[in-house]
Parts: C-alpha cells; structure tokens; sequence
C-alpha cells in the first residue's frame, strides 16, 4: 500500500466518517496541533535515554508518557468526527485519565520545592522540551475551541479533550520541573 493517495492535492483531507474539508479547516487545525503535540511528547520519550535519568525514572516516565500519547490519540479522533456521528465508532472517553492525570501531579510535586517565582525554560534537555509540549498543548486547548466555534454542539467526547488539553499543560509544567529535581539541575527563574 502507497502512502500518497493524491486525494490532498487540491488542499482537503478527510474527517472521519469521509467529509471532505479544507486542510485550514478547524478541525484539522485542532486535530493537526494535536498530532504535533503528540510527536514532542516523543521527543521527551526519546530524551529519557539521556545518561542523565536513572533506570528507574527514565521506565516510569516513558510508561507515562506513552498512555499519554495514546489518549491524545483519541482526543485527535474525536476532534476530527463531525457532530452528525461518524462510520466508524471511536472509543468514548474515560474521565479516569482525567483523574490518573491530577493523581500524577500531585505526585510528582509532592517531591518538589514549593514554587515562589515563575520557572524560566532551562536545562536539563527534558525539561525545556517538556515546556516545548506544554506550550504546544496550550495551543491545541486554544484551537480546541475553534472546532465549535460556529456553534456547533459541544460533544462529551470534545468536552472530555479540553479538559484533558488543559490538565496535560499542568502535568508537563510539573514533569518539566521534575526533571529538573532528578537530575539535581537548579531552576531558573524570572523574578521581577
């Protein structure tokens, strides 16, 4: 099977159920920031190898980061199906990864020195790309919100992938500063 079909040549793409949309159209903005959020997470993932992380955290955080990439997975899909339903079934979302979401930031801040400035994006590598997902994952919360935009309704799954966007930002924020704390690298901060 090729990977080119040609059918994007004129600039649309598919939504799932086949509805021919323009590549520009907020669905696919939503679902294409998301894909990309998807792929910095795999950057993170990748950079867990770094000699730097023990064995121990660089398992349990790829184990993480990869049940994260497999919700966002489904938040894509269901960005990408129109409210008048769709061919295809897609799993519905599970308000459980919501909940495993807050229960692993308050674990990992647990460990971490109280927070009294706002954290410059620094080094370690794992951090600053954690802050690199973290903004792109703000994005897709934004863009999120042009796909109802023209009042269309607001499905429990596009609901539940808000919230998700929006929770995800907070773990990443905290995984950035973790990795900060077991690599023993001092934050940076910006104090005015």
């Amino acid at each position: 099977m090729k990977i080119y079909t040609k059918k994007g040549d004129d600039g649309t793409t598919s939504l799932i159920g086949g509805e021919r949309v323009a590549k520009n159209h907020p669905r696919v903005e939503a679902y294409g920031d998301v894909d990309e959020l998807i792929s910095s997470l795999g950057v993170v993932v990748s950079l867990c190898n770094e000699n730097n992380i023990t064995q121990q955290h660089r398992e349990e955080i790829k184990k993480d980061l990869l049940r994260i990439q497999k919700v966002l997975m489904f938040v894509a899909a269901y960005f990408a199906t129109p409210e008048d339903g769709s061919k295809k079934e897609i799993k519905e979302s599970d308000s459980k990864e919501l909940e495993w979401l807050e229960e692993k930031i308050d674990k990992l801040t647990e460990q971490l020195p109280q927070l009294k400035a706002f954290v410059l994006p620094s080094s370690p590598i794992q951090s600053a790309y954690c802050h690199v997902a973290r903004t792109i994952c703000r994005r897709c919360e934004r863009r999120s919100l042009l796909v109802t935009a023209a009042n269309q309704q607001v499905t429990a799954n596009i609901q539940f992938g808000r919230k998700y966007l929006n929770r995800l930002s907070d773990f990443l924020f905290t995984l950035s500063r973790y990795f900060c704390h077991i690599t023993q690298t001092p934050e940076e901060f910006w104090l005015p």
